[in-house]
């Protein structure tokens, strides 16, 4: 199926109100994906969050991608139990391996999931795809249903900067066949890039005791998770890439972006550019202060509640 760049330029503008949500996640892979997840179940102000998906990753973590993809789905399950949510019927497994150069897609509940959610909205009332990990169930649920792709909104914190010498980032270098479907199928995709973009949005151990630890069991662990990333604190700061996703759904003023042609990514994990080929938004800037003291606030008010 494809979509004019009218109606793709509609599905890429920003929206008031509240919005239809679903997250796709390696929540076990590194330490930013539970700090996302996190600040994303505590907006329900803003989004209406449907579901989250556990995807594939595979590095030292795990030993497989079905292997990476099982312990995400057991580490949404933690966050959820911390962030006093019920997880029946909402947490979904993905595939146990990628897309691949085929690019042909794959089965799965978080597959067959996410196209049921897809249907069940419409053009004028899309569903934000919130991709923090490689996009092998995105784009798996974009080959088997064409049809959703004038329903969605792909929000992908993938690849590097369109400057940068290469994008051989960790999300976008597991399924580069997957990635290049995304980025060639004409849907409406928010491009928010990991180096010279997300890299500024870090914090440091001073900062997560001081606002994040004492908030109760689920700052505690937050804490904890991110602590042990490093065993030398001095001098010492994370990056939590992941919130920059939810941060651009949440208020575009938090992550400015403009539109551009899609890129085309190379086998060898470079961009190439064509400015005939189809639009996307391109996440160019964060305001690194403004979603860690979004987040920061949402946390306190949560432990409130709960102590």
């Amino acid at each position: 199926m494809k979509i004019s760049n009218k109606k793709r330029l509609e599905l890429l503008s920003p929206r008031a109100g509240k919005l239809r949500v679903v997250m796709d996640t390696d929540a076990y892979n590194e330490i930013d994906d539970q700090f996302a997840i996190a600040q994303m179940m505590l907006s329900s102000e803003r989004l209406s969050i449907e579901a989250i998906y556990a995807a594939p990753f595979h590095n030292y973590r795990s030993k497989s991608p079905r292997d990476g993809m099982e312990q995400s789905y057991d580490e949404i399950l933690r966050l959820l139990d911390l962030l006093k949510i019920d997880s029946e019927g909402f947490v979904y497994r993905g595939l146990g391996e990628y897309v691949g150069p085929k690019k042909k897609y794959k089965d799965a509940p978080a597959v067959d999931n996410l196209i049921l959610r897809a249907r069940a909205g419409s053009p004028e009332n899309p569903l934000y795809v919130i991709a923090i990990a490689a996009i092998s169930n995105i784009v798996s649920a974009i080959l088997k249903a064409p049809d959703i792709i004038d329903r969605i909104v792909v929000v992908w914190l993938g690849g590097h900067s369109l400057n940068w010498p290469h994008t051989s980032e960790f999300n976008l270098k597991q399924d580069i066949g997957g990635a290049q479907t995304l980025l060639d199928s004409g849907a409406a995709v928010v491009l928010v890039p990991c180096m010279g973009v997300t890299s500024h949005l870090h914090s440091s151990v001073p900062e997560i005791e001081r606002y994040v630890e004492p908030q109760g069991e689920i700052g505690a662990f937050l804490a904890k998770r991110f602590k042990k990333y490093s065993d030398n604190h001095k001098g010492w700061s994370k990056e939590i890439w992941d919130m920059a996703a939810v941060a651009w759904v949440l208020s575009e003023d938090w992550a400015p972006s403009h539109i551009i042609s899609s890129p085309i990514l190379t086998e060898k994990a470079t961009w190439s550019f064509d400015h005939s080929r189809h639009l996307i938004r391109y996440v160019y800037q964060i305001d690194r202060d403004a979603i860690m003291q979004d987040f920061f606030e949402k946390l306190e008010v949560f432990s409130k509640q709960y102590t």
